[in-house]
């Protein structure tokens, strides 16, 4: 029977990579705890103790906890910690769902982000939008500046990681 596991480029040793280019830091990042909250975020706001503040694409984010807005009545909670509040259905409207394995994250860094940035999406690099998703290099992400504007974070489905590491480096080292 044909392997067909071949034709895929195998992961990379995810807690080592990184990509370094002139004005360009590319490295995955691993330990966050990610949660998909549904339904009332205000309840959840409200229970979780945090302002209510969910950023979309290329919004800078400070600090942690840390929330992207996915869709109206849907958001991505990433925190170096475990959060408190159970996952699952909670009576004030809203879900928790641990989502750590769901997503990888890349952390791209350095003032040639605006011009890998405008390689890999058609989104304007001074504008911010209410969602944090969008197509990075055909594949979808959830994306945000963390900490300052030219550090880019990606989220991005873990099957499709690879894929984009090798984008990545392609784009970059040659």
């Amino acid at each position: 029977m044909r392997d067909l596991a071949e034709k895929w480029s195998p992961a990379p040793d995810w807690r080592t990579a990184t990509i370094t280019a002139p004005g360009l830091a590319i490295r995955s990042l691993a330990g966050f705890s990610q949660y998909l909250i549904s339904g009332n975020l205000g309840a959840w706001y409200e229970q979780a103790g945090l302002d209510g503040a969910a950023a979309g694409a290329l919004t800078i984010v400070q600090g942690d906890p840390y929330a992207l807005r996915v869709a109206r009545d849907r958001i991505l909670v990433v925190s170096t910690s475990v959060l408190a509040i159970e996952p699952g259905w909670h009576e004030q409207g809203f879900a928790v769902t641990a989502f750590d394995a769901g997503l990888h994250m890349f952390d791209i860094e350095g003032p040639a982000t605006p011009s890998l940035f405008a390689r890999a999406t058609t989104l304007d690099p001074e504008g911010a939008t209410a969602s944090a998703g969008l197509l990075f290099a055909g594949t979808a992400v959830l994306c945000c500046r963390h900490g300052h504007g030219d550090r880019l974070r990606l989220h991005i489905d873990r099957a499709l990681a690879p894929y984009l590491w090798r984008w990545l480096e392609r784009t970059v080292l040659l």
